[in-house]
């Protein structure tokens, strides 16, 4: 019989043993919910789980038109379950160990050029005050070191070496990485910090770089919302997000001759295969170039 309170022991495991940061222990939790809703309607319990109904519950997110990525990202969470209740003794075998993920259609990202992150970052200097100031400095820090917008809100000065010129990063799984940092993005930093008007941080705060008007950490969704203002304001027509910078400095290392290991490292990717999209963005820029420019082309 399982625990009542699986669910929080479940967490526990993730938070504890797999020491997996707070975002991706949510992801489990939202994939775990799915599952636990299906038992709910089907009235079923976990110990009733089996590979049929567990093919029916992947059936049920199709039916509900969840993209095969979600779906993909869901069933590993599931299987992650699986191998929890197996692994504590709550089920003699796991019943998700034969479910097969689906294969993930590749995308190309969207990327900015280095023009379109500078008028951006123009935008956000017409704001004026220590906002403005802020934004510019999170803007060049994304797109100079290639962050996910969680390190960047987590950022302390305890990380930040700026005569040595890098960051200390920390990353999923808690995993630590150095980045160097541009002369721009260290520019655009000591304008903040040494700023008149930069907030005074809260108790328990003081060490974060990047500040609220109340004084707090600043939050992902704040950086979500004013990107999408300075995007904007810019003229820059794409749909974009914080993760876009990042994509943005991958491709910008790419095209100007890094090698692929060097920027696995830089964004703190575990597998290098998870790097190789940026490939297919730089091979479909070589082809936009020799459509547009080679002679055989212009009829």
């Amino acid at each position: 019989m399982l625990p009542t309170d699986i669910r929080a022991k479940y967490l526990s495991y993730l938070r504890f043993e797999l020491n997996l940061s707070a975002n991706t222990c949510q992801a489990y939790l939202f994939d775990l919910d799915k599952l636990l809703s299906y038992l709910e309607t089907e009235g079923l319990r976990i110990d009733d789980l089996d590979y049929p109904r567990l093919q029916h519950f992947v059936s049920t997110l199709y039916d509900l038109g969840i993209s095969p990525n979600s779906i993909s990202r869901i069933i590993s969470g599931v299987k992650s379950f699986g191998r929890y209740l197996l692994l504590e003794g709550y089920l003699d075998t796991d019943p998700t160990a034969l479910l097969e993920v689906p294969r993930k259609g590749r995308y190309l990202p969207t990327v900015l050029s280095t023009e379109e992150v500078d008028c951006m970052i123009e935008a956000c200097g017409q704001k004026g005050g220590v906002e403005g100031a802020r934004n510019r400095a999170i803007i060049e820090v994304l797109f100079s070191c290639g962050l996910r917008v969680s390190e960047l809100c987590q950022l302390r000065f305890s990380d930040v070496f700026l005569d040595e010129g890098y960051l200390r990063v920390l990353g999923k799984g808690s995993k630590q990485r150095l980045v160097p940092l541009s002369p721009s993005a260290i520019q655009e930093l000591t304008t903040y910090l040494t700023h008149p008007d930069r907030p005074k941080a809260k108790r328990g705060q003081e060490d974060y770089i990047f500040l609220s008007r109340i004084g707090k950490a600043i939050s992902r969704i704040t950086v979500f919302v004013f990107i999408k203002e300075a995007a904007q304001a810019a003229g820059v027509k794409k749909t974009i997000s914080p993760h876009t910078f990042r994509h943005s400095f991958a491709t910008a290392l790419l095209e100007g001759g890094a090698n692929l290991q060097a920027i696995q490292l830089l964004l703190g990717h575990e597998d290098v295969g998870t790097t190789e999209i940026y490939t297919h963005i730089d091979r479909t820029r070589l082809r936009e170039q020799i459509e547009r420019y080679h002679p055989r082309n212009q009829r």
